[in-house]
C-alpha cells in the first residue's frame, strides 16, 4: 500500500443484517466514489470480535430477533435505559481490541454504523491525543424518530443521517444541529428499478414466469420473526401469483419452506442465505418483511411496495419507518398473518391501487445518497496524512 494512500476504519456489528450492509455499502462506495487513486478500507465488527461477553451478547440479541419477535421492545428498553455502550464494564472488555487494531492499522478516519461502537472509538481517540486530528464519523442506519440513544455521541465529529425526523432525534439527544447532515440512507447504488423488461429477464433467472405477479417473502438476515408463520398462511391461499421466500441464515427455515412450498398451489421459489437481495427486490412486484430501516430504503430504490409485517408491534426504532411508508401511501400494514392472501388478492385485482403504491416509493428514496455520504466522509480527510500516521505512532 502506497505510503499517503488514505485509510478508513469502518465499525460494525452483524445485529441482524442492516449495519453489515451499511458497512459494505460504505466500503464499495469508497472504491467506487473516492476520486484519488487509491483508498483502503477495513471493516470491524467491534462488539461481536472484541470479548467473548460481548459476541455471546449479539448471539442473544440475534436469537430473540429469530425466536421471540415480542421480546425486543424489552430489549430496546433496557439497553436504552442502562446504556451499556458508556459502561465501563463493557468498554473495559471491548478497548484492548479496538484499540490495537486502531494502532496497527492506523486510520484517518473511523466511521461507525451501529448505535454500541462510537462511544469506544472516542474514549481511543481521546486516550491518545488524536480527537482533533482523526475524524470520527457517524452513519445513523435508524431512519425515523424513536432511535437508539447509543447513536447520540457528543465526540462524534458528523453526523450523517437518512431525514429531518433522524436529525431532530439527534438534537433531541442533546447533539449540536451543526454536526448533522441529511444524506440518505447508505443503499447500495445497485438498488435501483428495473424496466419491465429487465424485470421479466430477472424473474426468468429464477425460474419463474416472466409476466406473473410476483411475492418477494423476505425473513430477514437471521430468518425469522412472523416472516415464517405469514408464509405458512401464504402458502395455503388461493392466489393467482408466484412467489419467493428468503430464508436468511435460518438452515431449518429454509428445509421447511421447501416443504411447504410443495404443497402450495402456485411456484414458490426458496432460497437460504443471499448477497444478491436486489435481484430478488427487482423480480418481485410486492416485499412481505419487517420493516428493518436499511431493507426498507433498499426495497423503495427498487421501486418496490412493502406489506409491512406489525403482527409482533415494531421495534420502536423501526416504527417510525412503519408509520412513514403507510402515511406516504408506499406500504400496508399486515396486522394478522391470516390477512396476508386477502391483501394480495387486492394487489392483483386492483391495479390501480398498485400502481398509487408503486408511485409513492418514488418520493422516499433519496438519490445517490451513498455518493453523498463519500464526499461528506472523505471531505474530511486531513491534507497532511503522514503527519497524522506519525502523530498516531508516537501516542501508541
Amino acid at each position: 500500500m502506497p505510503q499517503n494512500t488514505p485509510k478508513i476504519l469502518i465499525i460494525s456489528s452483524d445485529t441482524g443484517g442492516g449495519h453489515r450492509s451499511a458497512a459494505q455499502t460504505l466500503s464499495d462506495g469508497l472504491t467506487k466514489f473516492w476520486s484519488g487513486e487509491s483508498v483502503a478500507v477495513r471493516i470491524i465488527k467491534a462488539v461481536e470480535e472484541s470479548h467473548h461477553v460481548t459476541g455471546r451478547l449479539v448471539g442473544v440479541y440475534n436469537w430473540i430477533l429469530r425466536n421471540k419477535q415480542h421480546w425486543m421492545k424489552y430489549v430496546f428498553w433496557t439497553i436504552n435505559r442502562f446504556r451499556p455502550e458508556t459502561r465501563e464494564f463493557v468498554q473495559r472488555r471491548c478497548i484492548g481490541f479496538c484499540k490495537e487494531i486502531f494502532e496497527k492499522w492506523c486510520p484517518h478516519i473511523v466511521v461507525s454504523v451501529h448505535p454500541l461502537t462510537q462511544h469506544i472509538f472516542a474514549r481511543i481517540l481521546k486516550e491518545l491525543n488524536l480527537s482533533n486530528q482523526i475524524p470520527l464519523v457517524t452513519v445513523v442506519t435508524d431512519p425515523c424518530y424513536g432511535f437508539w440513544k447509543g447513536w447520540a455521541c457528543n465526540d462524534v465529529s458528523l453526523y450523517l443521517v437518512a431525514n429531518d425526523e433522524a436529525r431532530q432525534q439527534l438534537i433531541d439527544y442533546g447533539i449540536a444541529p451543526e454536526k448533522i447532515k441529511i444524506s440518505g440512507m447508505p443503499v447500495d447504488p445497485k438498488f435501483h428499478e428495473l424496466n419491465e423488461l429487465d424485470a421479466q429477464t430477472a424473474r426468468k433467472a429464477f425460474g419463474l414466469d416472466a409476466e406473473k405477479f410476483t411475492v418477494f417473502v423476505n425473513a430477514g438476515w437471521i430468518g425469522g420473526g412472523n416472516i415464517p408463520q405469514i408464509f405458512r398462511e401464504l402458502v395455503r391461499g388461493e392466489l393467482d401469483v408466484q412467489a419467493i421466500f428468503l430464508a436468511g441464515k435460518n438452515e431449518e427455515l429454509r428445509k421447511e419452506a421447501e416443504e411447504l412450498a410443495k404443497t402450495a398451489k402456485f411456484p414458490i421459489k426458496v432460497i437460504g442465505y443471499s448477497d444478491e437481495i436486489e435481484k430478488l427486490m427487482q423480480s418481485a412486484n410486492v416485499m412481505i418483511s419487517k420493516l428493518g430501516g436499511l431493507t426498507t430504503f433498499e426495497a423503495l430504490a427498487c421501486r418496490l411496495p412493502i406489506i409491512a409485517d406489525i403482527i409482533t408491534p415494531p421495534m420502536p426504532q423501526e416504527a417510525g419507518t412503519v408509520n412513514l411508508i403507510v402515511r406516504r401511501g408506499a406500504g400496508i400494514l399486515l396486522k394478522k398473518a391470516s390477512d396476508v392472501v386477502p391483501i394480495i388478492q387486492n394487489l392483483v385485482s386492483d391495479s390501480k391501487k398498485y400502481a398509487e403504491m408503486k408511485a409513492a416509493t418514488v418520493s422516499l428514496a433519496v438519490p445517490n445518497s451513498t455518493e453523498f455520504i463519500i464526499r461528506e466522509i472523505t471531505a474530511l480527510l486531513p491534507q497532511n496524512q503522514k503527519k497524522v500516521a506519525e502523530s498516531l505512532q508516537a501516542s501508541a
